[in-house]
């Protein structure tokens, strides 16, 4: 029935976007984008999340990302190719890019703290940078939308179904801190959407390039795996497993992503 639903979803996309491949994604970008927006909207009713809350939702973004960078991304170009090369050199180009933006663009995480170029430390806001390090764990999903959608169709719906899916928790843990240090709610809102946003633009960016570049997909899949990866392992499960946590319940999370992302997957047969 799931299968069957996503193969019509498909058909459906097609059909409204006449064929074109960069029209499916373009929706697929507007999904994304809004979910993240609706998950920013939850500042305006709320005046703060708790830490559980935070470490839940984290916890199970991370969780989809892991599933998501091997059954969507590395699996797939391991198999268009027959061959692991591709796969790996694009998993190392991966980890690669996002270690130099990691190093280079600044940006400061609520546990962690700053990261970057120190003399950039004091030039910018708190907010700017915390906005930045939302929009860098951002970039490798909207890669992984758009080099999937690319590769295969039904593969990239259920890959947006998933990132749209934790797309909503990680709109809201990016509003309500900033809503916390600003004292206010249109500024935190605003640079929610726009986290979402860009991640609709690298969606498209993907999306175009492989369009362009067919032969380079195999190593687009592996690097937006890759990135997806370093961005999980490096940034978000030191987030989540920080000193005084709940591991109990950052475990929880993390395996319902898992599971989620595998029901997701499964539906391909």
């Amino acid at each position: 029935m799931l299968e069957n639903f996503i193969s019509s979803l498909a058909e459906w996309i097609l059909t409204l976007s006449n064929g074109s491949i960069m029209w499916v994604a373009f929706y697929a970008g507007l999904f994304v984008a809004i979910m993240t927006s609706l998950g920013s909207l939850v500042a305006i009713f709320a005046k703060n999340i708790p830490d559980s809350g935070v470490d839940f939702s984290l916890s199970f973004a991370a969780g989809v990302m892991v599933v998501a960078s091997f059954t969507s991304l590395i699996l797939p170009a391991i198999e268009e190719t027959g061959s692991f090369v591709p796969a790996g050199v694009g998993i190392f180009l991966g980890v690669l890019l996002i270690h130099a933006i990691d190093r280079f663009l600044p940006h400061e995480h609520l546990v962690r703290g700053y990261e970057g170029p120190k003399s950039l430390k004091d030039r910018l806001r708190k907010v700017w940078l915390l906005v930045i390090a939302v929009i860098i764990h951002n970039l490798p999903e909207g890669m992984a939308v758009g080099t999937s959608l690319v590769y295969n169709l039904e593969v990239g719906l259920v890959t947006t179904i998933a990132i749209g899916i934790q797309d909503f928790p990680e709109g809201t843990v990016v509003s309500l801190p900033l809503a916390a240090i600003q004292k206010k709610r249109l500024l935190p809102i605003t640079m929610g959407v726009l986290s979402g946003f860009a991640e609709m633009a690298m969606v498209l960016l993907g999306a175009y390039f492989f369009t362009i570049f067919g032969w380079l997909l195999p190593y687009g899949l592996g690097l937006a795996g890759g990135a997806m990866l370093y961005v999980t392992v490096k940034e978000m499960i030191p987030e989540i497993y920080r000193g005084e946590t709940n591991e109990t319940l950052v475990t929880l999370g993390f395996f319902t992503g898992f599971y989620v992302m595998l029901i997701l997957d499964s539906m391909l047969g």
